[in-house]
Formats: structure tokens, C-alpha cells, sequence
């Protein structure tokens, strides 16, 4: 990238919730609406556009009316440090210190910005430097370096095929706390038995015990094939 970088400086916690915000949404899309980001950081459109436009003179984002936001090299690097604050702080959470996964999303939202980077190595090294949060998404190395994979949604995997829960795209407390009742967390063996037609529920084998879930839930369950160490 060509992008100019920006003096070093602080930034407010509403400019790094911008920046982490265009990130996530950046994942499904090159450039995010002013409404779909407005939505997401639960703010006016025009409060995001004057955000918007303030961060461009700041070189950390690039904002073309009718367009969308995209980051540029500088506001990606600091939206990595803050998702890897967060995700690192969630597994701290429950590895740690006891949390439910459902339960430490709001906890890191308030703290990942109050730490330091060397705080999180300390913790990351602590956690021994993982490479995925409690909900399957990958965690940042200290140089912005990330660990992806491909992933399938559970509603497009094969009959009979053996897979492994490897990541939760809805990530709300209520689908948490439904997943987990039927055991599909993360690293669980889930293998399809049936799917009904015309979007029907589909019938799972997880770690052996059968389960029913909706289509519409199976699409935010990602799983990777099963490797069988035998």
C-alpha cells in the first residue's frame, strides 16, 4: 500500500470502536456504508460521517460519499491492535479467569482499550500466544499477522462427513447460551445425519449425542473437516 502514515498518536476510544468497526464489516465487504457502519456502531449517520470525515484528514481511513469507508494501511494497523486487544482479552477471560463465552464480549469492549501492548503480550504469552478466540475468530499477531482458514457454514457441509466446529459467526449472548445447550462449541465433532427439505431442520451428530437444529442457525456455525489422528 501506498498510504501516508500518520504521526503517532492517541486516539480516542469512539475513533478506535470507527476503525475496529470498518475492519470486522471490511471482512464481507471492500467498503462499508455509512448506514451499515452507522448501524453497527449504533450511532446517527451523520455522527458517522463527520467520523468519517475526521479520520480521513487523519490519514486512517479513505471516505468517498456514495461510496463507502474502506481503511486505509495506517487505520487498518491500529484496528488489528484493537481487535487483537479484544480477542486475546475474551480468551484471557475464559481461560483465566472462569468467564462463559457468552459472557466476555462486553467485559473486553470496555477493557481493550485500556491496555497496554505490552500488557497483552504479557497475556498472550501467558495463553501461550494462540491463534483463535473462544469463538473460533482468529487473533492478530503482534504485527497485525493473521492466522485464517477456510471454513465452511454447517448448513452447506455434507451428509455423513465428519467436521469440527472451528468458528460462530453470531456471536450474540443468546445464540451462545443455545449453541452451548447443544453442544456445539468450538472443537466439537459434528457430522450431518439428515437435512428436511425446503430449509428444514437438519438432524447432528455432536460428540455422539444427536441433536435438531434450524437451517438459518446451521449458517452461522463454520466448521473445518475432521482429521483423525488415527
Amino acid at each position: 500500500m501506498t498510504d501516508h502514515q500518520p504521526p503517532e498518536e492517541n486516539y480516542s476510544k469512539a475513533n478506535e470502536d470507527f476503525l475496529k468497526a470498518v475492519y470486522l464489516l471490511q471482512q464481507d465487504q471492500e467498503r462499508v456504508q455509512t448506514s451499515v457502519l452507522a448501524e453497527a456502531l449504533n450511532i446517527s449517520a451523520p455522527s458517522t460521517t463527520e467520523m468519517a470525515k475526521k479520520l480521513a484528514k487523519a490519514q486512517l481511513v479513505i471516505h468517498e460519499p456514495y461510496r463507502g469507508i474502506r481503511l486505509t494501511e495506517a487505520g487498518e494497523r491500529i484496528a488489528l491492535e484493537i481487535v487483537r486487544h479484544h480477542r486475546l482479552l475474551e480468551l484471557f477471560l475464559v481461560q483465566a479467569l472462569g468467564y462463559a463465552w457468552d459472557e466476555v464480549h462486553e467485559e473486553a469492549e470496555q477493557l481493550e482499550h485500556a491496555v497496554s501492548e505490552r500488557l497483552m503480550q504479557r497475556i498472550a504469552e501467558y495463553l501461550g500466544n494462540p491463534r483463535y478466540d473462544p469463538h473460533g475468530d482468529p487473533i492478530p499477531g503482534p504485527e497485525g499477522d493473521i492466522h485464517d482458514r477456510e471454513l465452511t457454514p454447517l448448513a452447506e457441509w455434507e451428509i455423513g462427513e465428519k467436521g469440527l466446529i472451528a468458528r460462530l459467526r453470531d456471536q450474540s449472548p443468546e445464540m451462545l447460551r443455545y449453541l452451548d445447550d447443544k453442544g456445539l462449541v468450538i472443537a466439537a465433532q459434528v457430522e450431518i445425519l439428515k437435512t428436511d427439505p425446503f430449509d428444514g431442520p437438519l438432524t447432528l451428530l455432536v460428540d455422539g449425542t444427536e441433536q435438531v437444529i434450524g437451517v438459518n442457525v446451521a449458517q452461522y456455525i463454520l466448521v473445518a473437516p475432521y482429521e483423525n489422528p488415527h
